[in-house]
């Protein structure tokens, strides 16, 4: 039997908790979304309280989804268990329920993000960008977990 890799995770440093995560957390709690920002709730796992982080809310297609730039984090593993929570925008919440993909249908969505994104987060993806090769793309989605979210109207905002 075989020990299984280490997921993928990379943690954000001083600045970007403390500052950039704050300042779009602030905006987006106010109603102003940055390039598509919102602010995830979702239960946790252990505790079943409410988590909050932002994330970048990817449409494509007309299909909504979120795409953990660095990896298989805290709010991917929530998710996993709670299938799906809330995406605030200012005082409004909408519920969702939430499908991870499997990797093979991941290297367009992987692509749209970065074209979208690239230059928020295009250092978690290895030199990976938006004009990579499928089967670049696809080397790297199972460090990327996606969720494709279906919205389920109106939410009483996560306490």
């Amino acid at each position: 039997m075989s020990a299984q890799p280490a997921a993928h995770v990379m943690k954000p440093g001083w600045f970007t908790v403390n500052v950039l995560n704050r300042a779009v957390a602030w905006m987006t709690r106010r109603g102003i979304s940055v390039w598509g920002s919102r602010v995830l709730a979702v239960r946790g796992r252990k505790s079943g309280e409410w988590r909050r982080t932002p994330v970048n809310l990817l449409t494509v297609d007309g299909a909504q989804y979120l795409v953990a730039p660095r990896g298989h984090v805290q709010w991917t593993h929530n998710m996993r268990a709670a299938g799906g929570g809330q995406l605030l925008l200012g005082k409004h919440a909408e519920g969702f329920t939430a499908v991870e993909l499997a990797d093979d249908d991941k290297p367009a969505l992987l692509r749209a993000y970065l074209k979208r994104w690239k230059a928020e987060v295009g250092v978690f993806f290895g030199g990976i960008g938006p004009d990579s090769s499928d089967e670049e793309l696809r080397a790297i989605a199972p460090k990327h977990p996606v969720f494709r979210i279906t919205t389920t109207g109106p939410a009483a905002p996560a306490v």
